[in-house]
């Protein structure tokens, strides 16, 4: 089997919900990134053999396979095909997953991944009655983030929401308020640096008439102080609050995968493992501790190897619970240039952008090896694992 590299990995800034990228279709943000990986890595889009990109929510201008209208709305020939994946906020790490198997399988030598998400414009839905001219009363769905039209069968205590489980969280490994507001401020602080000296500079693409400074969520007067004074937001007794979650975000990110000399250029990084991992859905923050751990293992790297790691934060209280685990890591290695307490999840993009930022690090530092992790609702871990 081949082996199978990073050539290049690009993003929108993140919009805050309602905001700068609020009257923005998910096709044409996906679109966006689609047409500017082309444009800088100067290949006829003809050579690409797979378009695979993540979406967690489809249910509105999405719903019908976006890593295709993507594609065509990108100006990709017709030629080129695509298939949208969902594995909720994992669902672009997921299409990077699937785009580098291909090249390894070598049933591809070129694969664009990536994953979009515009929370903002998720509709609402109604469920239809299952009769026909019923007159019951139906009720209206927010598809924007979060558990709906759940199985009966299921128990309740895994429908919880991911609130409640970070909660849940914060209770079973201890972790204070204080602790998770220090995170989450240090999130905003790392990133409004990254921000300030050029650290993204390479990853960003503008979309067109909607040009956003920076990641619109970054809030540079988030203190500890500052955020301690905000209330819990899913339980009157608890911890977690709006300042110590991810925001809700619109945005897009790709990442174009290759076979070695693909092209002309030299890959960012080498995808050098993979791993998946499951477990209750009430606790599904600490399922990328155990993914990274495979990841690490088919790589065949320990922790001691690794130079930093990319985690997507989800609560501060999830990102603390898998350090609590994670007992051989520095926690100063993690999220250097800030997370998504600052940056914004948009679902399904949000696994790009971690890939991304791993592989321009890496070619940034002209060595290492990083590992790129993230939790997903319904409880599954993803993590890759990357090297140059």
């Amino acid at each position: 089997m081949t082996a199978s590299f990073v050539y290049d990995a690009v993003r929108t800034p993140f919009g805050r919900h309602g905001r700068g990228l609020a009257d923005v279709r998910a096709d044409d943000l996906a679109a966006v990134v689609m047409a500017a990986t082309v444009k800088r890595t100067d290949i006829d889009p003809a050579r690409i053999d797979d378009v695979i990109f993540g979406d967690a929510n489809q249910a509105g201008e999405d719903n019908r396979d976006v890593a295709r209208f993507g594609a065509l709305l990108a100006g990709f020939p017709t030629t080129v095909t695509g298939t949208t994946v969902n594995r909720l906020c994992g669902s672009s790490l997921d299409a990077v997953f699937h785009g580098s198997r291909a090249i390894e399988s070598g049933d591809a030598e070129l694969i664009l991944a990536g994953g979009v998400e515009s929370m903002t414009r998720a509709p609402f839905v109604v469920e239809k009655a299952p009769r026909p001219f019923s007159m019951a009363n139906q009720t209206l769905w927010n598809t924007a983030i979060g558990w709906r039209m759940v199985n009966p069968r299921l128990p309740d205590d895994w429908t919880i929401s991911n609130g409640e489980s970070a909660e849940k969280l914060a209770s079973l490994y201890s972790i204070s308020r204080e602790e998770q507001d220090e995170f989450a401020a240090r999130s905003h602080r790392l990133a409004s640096e990254a921000w300030r000296d050029g650290v993204f500079q390479n990853e960003i693409v503008q979309v067109p008439e909607h040009h956003l400074v920076r990641d619109e969520s970054i809030r540079d007067e988030s203190t500890a102080q500052v955020l301690a004074t905000l209330r819990p937001a899913f339980s009157r007794d608890g911890s977690v609050t709006a300042g110590n979650s991810s925001p809700i975000s619109d945005g897009a990110s790709a990442v174009l995968i290759g076979r070695e000399g693909a092209l002309d250029t030299e890959p960012l990084a080498r995808i050098a493992g993979r791993g998946t991992f499951g477990n209750d859905p009430d606790v599904f923050g600490v399922a990328p501790v155990e993914a990274a751990n495979r990841a690490l293992k088919r790589a065949g790297r320990a922790w001691s190897d690794v130079d930093f790691v990319e985690l997507n934060e989800a609560f501060a209280a999830q990102s603390l619970a898998c350090l609590r685990l994670w007992a051989d890591l520095d926690p100063e290695i993690v999220n250097r240039h800030g997370g998504a307490l600052a940056l914004g999840h948009p679902l399904g993009a949000s696994g790009g952008r971690i890939v991304g930022r791993a592989a321009h690090e890496l070619a940034r530092r002209g060595r290492g090896v990083a590992v790129v992790a993230i939790c997903i609702g319904v409880g599954q871990g993803l993590a890759l694992v990357l090297e140059r």
